[in-house]
């Protein structure tokens, strides 16, 4: 401020002094006012200069100035870095934070008080189908056109969440989309997106397991029960007794059977897939397997069917020796059960060119029609309702076998032609076979239907 005023005074004096000199007293008093306006104009190209940089706030420029000016100058370029740095900080934990949000596996939308969307992440404009960038500004409800999503935007209780088809919902392919709003600020919405399509598919698989095992223990029950009935309040002769006690012990036999595929589904699901320390002779086996099979085959079919045995001795197989025979089992066991009487059954272990090994189940029986193929591995899954239950089948089986090949890194395929037969074969990678004779038998080319269910 001092060296202002010394400025000025400076300004005025020579002035001054310059009219006096060379003119009169009165030209000093006018050297004196013209030299108050030319610092007064100076001064405020200064300011103009300072406003001008001011409204940049260009802090990398450094305009030069003197006295108050460059006083006003520094402190407002220090207040204004400190802003700048501020900023630059809370710019950087904005961007951190929608980069969080941004790889949320859920979705995130925000509203303005008007239902404008004003961001976006990349999981709710999947499964909403939206354009995270085109979409911005655009009214929520004219892009969520549910129905159930419009009245619940429309409301005011939004404690609950809602639930709409996700995007290509299907009836053989349902989505579904939790949505909750949560309002904030001045009328804002934070609209919270979650796919429970997962969730709403297992609690349905369990509604339909629960369903499924309580009609299969029904029926057995149902047959137990009467004719515990019978036996305990009519006399009866002793055939009959022995003709109902066998029908008894038939229906308690089924009901163990499928208690007992239950526990090996559950065993399967809950411990670790099988290490490769084990080795095990594909004869080893495939004969115990045989034997099984031969023995039910004589128990229910007459005449019992051609079983013939396909011999590789070639090679060992490392896994779960239990598991693999009860996978072996299951596959010939339902071909004996399927194929009629006195039918053809092939079957044993192949090793394949590219170095895998299977297990092939080859029948003569009606075949599968190529819709049914997909869905084979269910649970209580049936192609002929009625066939199974007369052959004493749980509808477990070949969902025991995927999780059996599964959990050996290998898969289960099937082949089949209407009216000729279907070929079932667990397959099984090279890093669990010890390969000796490299030229073991193949197959004969199949141009039925065919489907992997690994």
């Amino acid at each position: 401020m001092t060296q202002r005023l010394i400025e000025l005074l400076l300004f005025v004096v020579l002035t001054s002094v310059w009219g006096l000199v060379h003119a009169s007293a009165g030209w000093a008093v006018a050297g004196a006012l013209a030299g108050s306006v030319l610092w007064s104009m100076l001064d405020g190209l200064r300011a103009r200069r300072f406003l001008k940089w001011l409204n940049t706030a260009d802090t990398s420029q450094s305009p030069r100035f003197s006295g108050l000016w460059a006083e006003l100058f520094a402190r407002s370029r220090k207040v204004i870095k400190n802003q700048e740095s501020k900023t630059q900080d809370s710019n950087a934990r904005l961007e951190n934070f929608l980069a969080a949000i941004q790889s949320s596996p859920n979705g995130v939308i925000l509203l303005d008080a008007e239902g404008r969307i004003e961001w976006v992440n990349l999981t709710a404009a999947h499964q909403l189908g939206f354009d995270p960038q085109k979409d911005v500004g655009q009214y929520i409800q004219n892009l969520v056109r549910s129905p159930v999503f419009k009245n619940y935007f429309l409301g005011s209780d939004f404690n609950t969440e809602i639930q709409i088809g996700g995007i290509g919902a299907r009836p053989s392919v349902p989505s579904k989309i939790s949505v909750q709003i949560h309002p904030y600020g001045q009328k804002r919405k934070l609209m919270l997106t979650r796919d429970v399509t997962a969730v709403e598919l297992a609690d349905t698989m369990r509604r339909d397991f629960v369903a499924n095992v309580s009609h299969e223990i029904r029926t057995p029950l149902t047959v137990l029960s009467g004719f515990v009935e019978t036996l305990q309040n009519i006399p009866v002769k002793e055939a009959d007794r022995n003709l109902y006690l066998g029908m008894m012990s038939q229906q308690a036999q089924r009901m163990q059977m499928l208690v007992s595929d239950l526990l090996t589904l559950s065993r399967l699901e809950g411990s670790p897939a099988p290490g490769q320390g084990d080795w095990i002779s594909s004869e080893d086996l495939l004969s115990p397997a045989l034997e099984e099979t031969r023995a039910l085959s004589s128990v229910i079919a007459q005449p019992p069917h051609e079983i013939t045995p396909v011999s590789e001795l070639a090679f060992s197989i490392s896994g779960n020796k239990s598991e693999l025979h009860s996978a072996m089992s299951n596959l010939l066991s339902n071909a004996v059960r399927y194929t009629p009487a006195g039918g053809r059954i092939r079957t044993g272990w192949l090793l394949r060119p590219d170095g895998w090994a299977e297990f092939f189940v080859e029948d003569s029986g009606p075949g599968i029609a190529a819709e049914h193929l997909p869905r084979l591995t269910e649970r209580f899954y049936r192609v002929d309702r009625s066939r199974s239950r007369e052959t004493g089948g749980t509808g477990l089986g070949l969902a025991i076998v995927k999780h059996v090949a599964q959990r050996h890194g290998g898969q289960l395929n099937v082949k089949s032609i209407v009216g000729q037969g279907s070929t079932f074969s667990i397959a099984l990678p090279p890093s669990r076979i010890q390969l000796i004779n490299p030229t073991p038998p193949t197959l004969p080319a199949f141009s039925g239907s065919e489907q992997d269910l690994a």
